[in-house]
């Protein structure tokens, strides 16, 4: 019978990171500012402490996590989001104004709607610092459930986001992009069937409100020629001048000095609008100036309406929450 197990954080911290590494322990070294041998000699000793392999390997080169090993992570990660939370929670006590604030998101978002956003934020809490990643639907939330960011602020691929409590921030629609003198410019609301007849430059499937406007082409059974695809309204402009094809692209992405150059029909008729929203991990403690920044962002989520999000059990109480709120348009 196995006696009592000393495990430390710190080996934890180490099988965690190394998991997030590839297994590759020489960059996870590079990034807690360790050493090669240190981590392998640490994860040694917890997996003889374990009596069970958390790593297989080939030679001296970790080559994947055993059966043991997944479950052992999967409980890790849940410790070292709670140490984290406890961290949080005596910086809220100790200094309120301090800290850090990590977001996940899309190109468009953190383009078009977040400058203003962070901005004031910025003024209000100076000593708060900002990190911003940006992503696919995918790469975002994988970086909040497993604790690299607090917050998720997405559109597409709801269906990745089950483990956050998500929360509607804002509709917004689409607008036709076309160089000056182009037939469309004829039909102040044109339809998708002439829509279509055009070669389209518009956003990556996955990428800000594509779907939307993949079934409204469906639903007629349209198929268009999309000849380019980006994640970047910016790219899409540029090869729309270049008379690749007309764009599609988000409204609150076209500046009326900037793109003066190119006209823009708007296209909510015929598009289906999208919901920006704003999530992070069940349990996480959210300090002060967290729920300050949800507020700024989504002035309808206050800290009391926030707070009533993470009691929702599923989805249908979340929405019956948000029901009667009036959602903003960007």
């Amino acid at each position: 019978m196995r006696g009592e197990v000393n495990m430390k954080l710190q080996q934890l911290r180490y099988i965690w990171e190394v998991a997030h590494h590839d297994l590759n322990v020489s960059a996870t070294a590079q990034v807690l500012y360790t050493s090669q041998p240190g981590i392998s000699k640490q994860i040694r000793l917890l997996e003889d402490e374990l009596g069970v392999e958390i790593f297989a390997r080939s030679g001296k080169h970790l080559t994947r996590i055993t059966p043991a090993g997944e479950a052992i992570l999967n409980i890790s990660g849940e410790i070292l989001r709670k140490v984290a939370n406890i961290k949080q929670v005596a910086q809220e006590f100790s200094d309120e104004t301090k800290g850090s604030l990590s977001l996940a998101t899309t190109h468009t978002q953190a383009r078009y709607a977040l400058p203003p956003v962070i901005e004031s934020f910025m003024k209000k809490f100076p000593e708060v610092s900002l990190h911003m990643n940006q992503g696919t639907p995918m790469q975002i939330a994988e970086m909040a459930a497993d604790g690299g960011v607090d917050f998720a602020i997405a559109t597409e691929a709801m269906e990745l986001f089950g483990d956050l409590i998500m929360m509607p921030c804002y509709r917004w629609n689409r607008s036709i992009l076309v160089p000056k003198g182009h037939p469309l410019t004829q039909f102040p609301k044109p339809t998708l069937e002439q829509v279509a007849a055009y070669p389209l430059v518009t956003y990556v499937f996955g990428f800000t409100g594509r779907s939307k406007l993949d079934d409204a082409f469906k639903s007629l059974n349209l198929s268009p020629k999309v000849v380019f695809t980006a994640a970047d309204a910016d790219v899409i402009k540029t090869y729309v001048r270049l008379g690749v094809g007309i764009g599609i692209v988000a409204t609150m992405a076209i500046d009326e000095q900037l793109d003066d150059d190119l006209v823009a029909i708007d296209a909510s008729h015929l598009f289906d609008s999208s919901i920006t929203q704003i999530g992070f991990r069940k349990g996480t403690f959210l300090r002060g100036y967290m729920y300050d920044f949800i507020e700024r962002f989504a002035p309808h989520l206050t800290a009391d309406m926030v707070n009533k999000a993470t009691k929702c059990h599923n989805k249908q109480e979340m929405d019956e929450l948000f029901q009667d709120i009036i959602l903003p348009i960007h």
